[in-house]
């Protein structure tokens, strides 16, 4: 076979290809943002809030995928009343308190998807190690002195002013799940949905009560 034949059967063998297969890549990166919505119990307790991600993908052929993926997801303040009383046995008064928390995680998954055409679907499942501080405050009353500060460009005579009491801190690392899909529009855009699951804190806790965290990131972004 001369080089104009090999040329030509080349050229053949590459239009008679899916365009996914003429676009493969062996490495994405993908950059995104969105809402996440705490799920089951948890939204009891914590309101909706946002995520951002980075992700890495590493291409086996245009079908699957292993991607390592990095999130911050910054949950919504949530009001709970609890009656406090000046003494043990006292009356209670209701008090308002409230949780903030947010969560961080990084999990390796499985990418299967459709290799070709302007939309391509596809699922992602893997685990993770997710981090996930959060805090307790109540308002109250504080009396701050006067000052100036000629940086701040402000003079304040002193008074008491609004204040938020830290009532509690803790953090949790623990191992989870996740499951979710998505798809991919055209070769730049995506949008998905993921659902996480981590079973239960490893820190103590009072009267042995333990706590499971359920979690929904719809988030869109780019992928090149």
């Amino acid at each position: 076979m001369n080089s104009r034949a090999a040329i030509l059967a080349g050229a053949m063998l590459l239009a008679s290809m899916p365009a996914g297969a003429q676009d493969f890549k062996p490495l994405n990166v993908t950059l995104g943002g969105g809402v996440t919505f705490p799920n089951s119990e948890v939204r009891d307790h914590l309101g909706d809030g946002y995520n951002v991600t980075f992700g890495l993908t590493v291409n086996v052929n245009p079908i699957i995928g292993f991607e390592g993926l990095y999130s911050f997801n910054g949950l919504g303040e949530k009001r709970i009343s609890i009656p406090v009383s000046p003494a043990p046995g006292a009356p209670g008064v209701p008090t308002d308190f409230f949780g903030n928390m947010n969560m961080q995680y990084g999990t390796v998954n499985l990418v299967v998807r459709k290799p070709d055409g302007p939309v391509r679907p596809y699922l992602v499942t893997g685990v993770g190690v997710y981090y996930r501080p959060i805090q307790v405050t109540t308002p109250g009353i504080g009396f701050v002195p006067g000052y100036c500060d000629p940086w701040w460009y402000v003079c304040y005579p002193g008074g008491f002013v609004s204040v938020e009491n830290v009532v509690g801190e803790r953090s949790s690392t623990d191992f989870g799940v996740d499951v979710g899909g998505g798809v991919t529009f055209g070769t730049h855009f995506f949008a998905e949905a993921r659902y996480h699951y981590i079973p239960e804190e490893s820190t103590p806790t009072i009267g042995g009560l333990t706590s499971s965290t359920q979690f929904i990131p719809v988030s869109v972004g780019i992928t090149f």
